[in-house]
């Protein structure tokens, strides 16, 4: 496409990845490639390896758009690679990206900020499987994953913890984090530059808000705006624009929310830096909501890196006969 408010751009798009949310990684690194195209945009596709520093080097884009989801897509590492290499990136940088993918330590940070987050704590994976660490009903995930990959919860009055987490196949590290379940309702917040977008209530189909759910057509449906009071609505926002600051978040982050409203208690369960931009996803949902397609989404992100890039980026650009600075 020649022409766009991307025409001239070279934009590396990094999908798929090691993590066990590569498929979903997959998906979103599509849509956005494809919109990245519309837009008017050269688009290089990776997906991301151990060679993508050989990669990057090679093809020298002017921006890199990360699609990537969970380790080391989202968790820091691939962020501080691009860093390395001088180049300009969307979402957020390592510090934050690695404090948001470490449930306990975001945890720490949020509550110092004022955030309401879940008790609980973190323990061995044998531990939890041998017996209750609390009385249930509570909740058990890895601390370090996304997209509730290997989460469990567990009923009121269950017998046993889950003994998966005592196979010799668990691949989601040896800590764990255990939370008491909060009833009620699911909740979403998007954050664009540090502004939430609105609340989105999530109810699944059937159990609870897993993997499944949140990315099988018909899994949940997504009410927008959230059936909640409108204080804690407003409370939502307050929370999702608090823990994006106290991380140190850039670009779009998404928060993940409980509401009870029986008890009337909130709480913000974790922040997400590198959102899903599949056809399911919130984020691209609560644009929509606003009035923000989804390409004009995806051009704002694209923008926003921009505006961020490092002065390396900036002067790779324009000492590149031909090439659009930043």
């Amino acid at each position: 496409m020649s022409g766009g408010p991307l025409a001239g751009r070279h934009i590396a798009i990094l999908l798929g990845g090691l993590s066990s949310e590569r498929e979903v990684s997959l998906v979103s690194g599509r849509e956005c490639a494809d919109a990245l195209e519309r837009l008017g945009a050269r688009v290089s596709r990776i997906d991301a390896g151990r060679d993508l520093a050989q990669v990057l080097t090679r093809l020298q884009p002017d921006v890199c758009f990360n699609a990537l989801h969970g380790q080391w897509g989202e968790d820091g590492c691939v962020q501080g690679l691009l860093e390395t290499l001088g180049m300009t990136y969307t979402h957020s940088g390592v510090l934050a990206s690695a404090l948001a993918m470490d449930k306990a330590k975001s945890k720490a940070v949020l509550a110092a900020a004022g955030v309401t987050v879940p008790g609980g704590g973190l323990f061995h994976r044998m531990d939890v499987a041998a017996d209750h660490v609390m009385p249930p009903p509570y909740v058990v995930k890895p601390n370090a994953e996304g997209s509730s990959v290997g989460v469990f919860v567990v009923p009121e009055g269950a017998n046993s913890p889950p003994q998966q987490l005592a196979s010799p196949e668990w691949k989601f590290g040896e800590q764990v984090m255990v939370e008491p379940f909060i009833r009620g309702f699911e909740l979403a917040v998007g954050v664009m530059d540090g502004k939430a977008i609105t609340v989105t209530e999530i109810a699944p189909v059937s159990g609870f808000y897993d993997y499944e759910a949140k990315y099988s057509e018909g899994g949940s449906k997504h009410i927008v705006p959230a059936r909640i009071p409108p204080h804690a609505f407003e409370k939502a926002l307050e929370l999702a624009e608090r823990a994006h600051v106290a991380l140190g978040c850039s670009g779009v982050s998404r928060s993940d929310l409980r509401y009870d409203d029986v008890n009337d208690i909130l709480v913000l369960l974790e922040v997400n830096t590198q959102p899903g931009m599949t056809p399911t996803s919130l984020v691209p949902e609560q644009a929509a909501s606003q009035g923000l397609g989804f390409d004009q989404l995806v051009l704002w992100i694209t923008e926003d890196a921009y505006a961020r890039g490092d002065a390396g980026g900036i002067a790779r650009a324009a000492e590149t006969p031909g090439q659009n600075a930043p």
